[in-house]
């Protein structure tokens, strides 16, 4: 039996943005359904984190995913069982009210656990295990210790992994806690990474700069070999160019293929611009195209930087200009452990920006 896996689809991402929600679902539509169906997948499991925010949904945004996402596994008799994550959850504290419950409950191809259980797919034993919250810690760690399961499908916060490149997660559970088990797959850090047994299967798409250039998709369990395979999604939200026109000529930029950035977020680095002209063509194509968002950097006090990671990181976003300032402070505490919670806030912040 083949299971698909995805994990932190975030509906309703970035304010109930339409040109994200779109954006998701050319994943959707054109990766991940076709897909399943060609290889007549009929189950899926979710890692937690279906929704964005814990409070609210658009009804714009549901109407959505109702119609495209859920709909659609009803009509193709796809079965999906649902653990909730923290961004599913209304209060930290409990899973008992859940965006899923109140959403999704009339959907009988849909099972929805908020406590963990034990499954048999195929013959298979898996764990699934909902977000860990004050309220059902340690009975979730009891489950953990107790439970006759190899394999544990999760949402968890384990310290030690990358929550996304470079922003290693220094809180939560202890490695150690599944040293027992044989394949543990969990949602929560978007970033893709395995240490041992545990692998974070990171999400589907980007969402924020920081997914940028970090491969995304989704994969697929075989119970039988107990094999991951990843599916990669060949859509990307986040671009970056680099602007020097003492090496590229007026035709490069005529020729450049602008319609492929529609609806995207840019980044332009300007290592040089001594054709002022040429700089106003290439940023009234990008315009007329209907690029989402364009952001410029052409202040550079070293030019001569030709590592690809740190040219787009001295275009100094928001999280490197908070990390950056956590690093020149003296402090009582760890660094990372702010940087962590900076992180957090950061993503709330982003959640909540203006509705189109």
């Amino acid at each position: 039996m083949k299971i698909a896996l995805i994990n932190d689809t975030h509906a309703g991402a970035r304010g109930d943005s339409a040109i994200f929600n779109e954006f998701f679902f050319k994943f959707w539509e054109n990766v991940f359904f076709p897909y399943l169906e060609e290889n007549n997948i009929t189950h899926i499991c979710h890692l937690g984190d279906v929704v964005d925010r814990r409070k609210f949904i658009n009804y714009v945004t549901l109407n959505s995913w109702r119609r495209r996402f859920f709909d659609r596994l009803l009509k193709n008799n796809i079965q999906m069982d649902v653990i909730v994550g923290n961004h599913d959850v209304t209060y930290k504290n409990t899973n008992e009210i859940n965006a899923m419950n109140e959403l999704f409950e009339h959907y009988d191809n849909v099972n929805v656990y908020i406590d963990p259980v034990e499954k048999v797919y195929d013959g298979v034993n898996v764990a699934l295990m909902p977000w860990i919250n004050s309220s059902n810690y340690q009975s979730s760690i009891d489950f953990l210790n107790s439970t006759k399961s190899e394999i544990v499908f999760g949402h968890f916060e384990i310290s030690g992994f990358e929550m996304d490149r470079g922003n290693v997660c220094q809180t939560g559970l202890d490695m150690a806690l599944f040293n027992r088990f044989d394949i543990v797959l969990s949602g929560h850090f978007h970033h893709k990474s395995t240490n041992g047994n545990i692998t974070y299967l990171g999400n589907q798409y980007e969402i924020t700069w920081a997914d940028y250039d970090d491969q995304r998709g989704f994969h697929v369990f075989d119970t039988e070999t107990r094999e991951l395979e990843f599916i990669p999604n060949p859509y990307r939200m986040f671009h970056k160019l680099q602007y020097d026109d003492t090496t590229q000529e007026f035709a490069y930029w005529k020729n450049f293929n602008y319609e492929e950035l529609k609806d995207a977020y840019i980044k332009i680095v300007v290592i040089n611009k001594q054709n002022p002209y040429l700089f106003d063509v290439v940023m009234d194509n990008l315009y007329k195209v209907g690029v989402a968002d364009i952001g410029i950097v052409e202040d550079f006090t070293d030019t001569s930087v030709a590592d690809d990671e740190e040219l787009v990181n001295q275009a100094e976003d928001t999280m490197t200009i908070l990390n950056k300032y956590i690093d020149g402070l003296t402090l009582n505490v760890k660094p990372d452990i702010l940087k962590s919670l900076m992180k957090e806030l950061y993503v709330e912040a982003v959640n909540v920006e203006r509705v189109d």
